[in-house]
Order: C-alpha cells, then sequence, then structure tokens
C-alpha cells in the first residue's frame, strides 16, 4: 500500500522522491543563491525581495481554495523561469535579477517541505503535511470534510451511519 494513502493523505509524495525534490530545492536556492553572488546583485535588493512571493499567503484570507491558488502560482517555477528566459532575450539585469531571487526562494521553501498547496488548507502540500495538519493523527480527508471542501456520499466512510 502507498505510504501517502496509508496516512490518509493522498497526493503526497514520500520516501526517495520526496527526499530528492528536496534536495533539488536545496540545490536550486543554492544555485541561484551563488550566481546572484558572481552576477554581483546588491544583497540589499536580495534581502528586500527573497520573502516577496510569500506575500501571497495573504490570499488565505480570502479562503483556502483562492490562497492555495495564489500561493502555487508565486511558488512554481514557470514564472521565474519565464522572466528569466524573457531576462536573457531582452538582456535585462532587472529582470535576471528579480527571477533569480525569486527561484532561490522557491527553491529554500522545497528544500524546507513547503510545497505546493491543495485546496484543503496551508498545511497540506505536495510534499507532505505541514504545520498543525502535520500533527500524528491528522487525516486530510477528515480535516477537507470539516472545512466543507469535500461533499459527504453514502458510499464514503466518512459519512457515517446512513439516514433512514
Amino acid at each position: 500500500m502507498d505510504d501517502a494513502i496509508a496516512r490518509g493523505t493522498p497526493g503526497t509524495v514520500t520516501g526517495g522522491p520526496k527526499i530528492l525534490l528536496r534536495l533539488e530545492g536545496l540545490t536550486l536556492f543554492a544555485g541561484m543563491t551563488l550566481l546572484y553572488a558572481v552576477w554581483g546583485g546588491s544583497w540589499w535588493v536580495y534581502a528586500l525581495l527573497f520573502l516577496v512571493p510569500d506575500l501571497s499567503f495573504a490570499a488565505y484570507f480570502a479562503g483556502p481554495r483562492f490562497g492555495g491558488i495564489v500561493y502555487n502560482a508565486a511558488h512554481s517555477y514557470m514564472a521565474p523561469v519565464a522572466m528569466m528566459t524573457s531576462g536573457f532575450a531582452l538582456a535585462s539585469p532587472l529582470w535576471l535579477s528579480i527571477a533569480m531571487i525569486w527561484m532561490a526562494h522557491i527553491g529554500i521553501d522545497r528544500a524546507l517541505g513547503y510545497g505546493l498547496k491543495y485546496s484543503a488548507g496551508f498545511g497540506f502540500t505536495h510534499l507532505g503535511r505541514i504545520g498543525r495538519d502535520a500533527k500524528p493523527g491528522a487525516d486530510y480527508a477528515r480535516t477537507a470534510l470539516s472545512r466543507g471542501l469535500v461533499v459527504r456520499d453514502a458510499r464514503s466512510p466518512l459519512s457515517g451511519p446512513r439516514q433512514a
């Protein structure tokens, strides 16, 4: 049986692939930070922009589904890679610097286990549960059900006794 299913959190990476994904994140962080240093970028700018993607967390005030969409958009590789490609094509040092810092941020997040989010809430990521949702016994399906993100089905083991 799959480890993720056995723990009640479908869709999370476990074992060797999870370690590999976290090491990839660490490699990306180190590589982009080193490249930024070689590039001669300002460390004040680096420090100022490094946490900007985390402002996407504010979208969770509008709900877990919208928060997850916005957070994932800010923590996906697609936009910074497109920005870096455009920076090279347009010979734009500003775009290249921002892209390096953004990818370094995503890399350290992945290395620390902060993966892309599911709509059940901030604590449910593709790299496993984080925060209060990581407690032993926390169950993805029951938490999602309690937050109104899963529709009860008579065939579901979560639906309880059948109503007459």
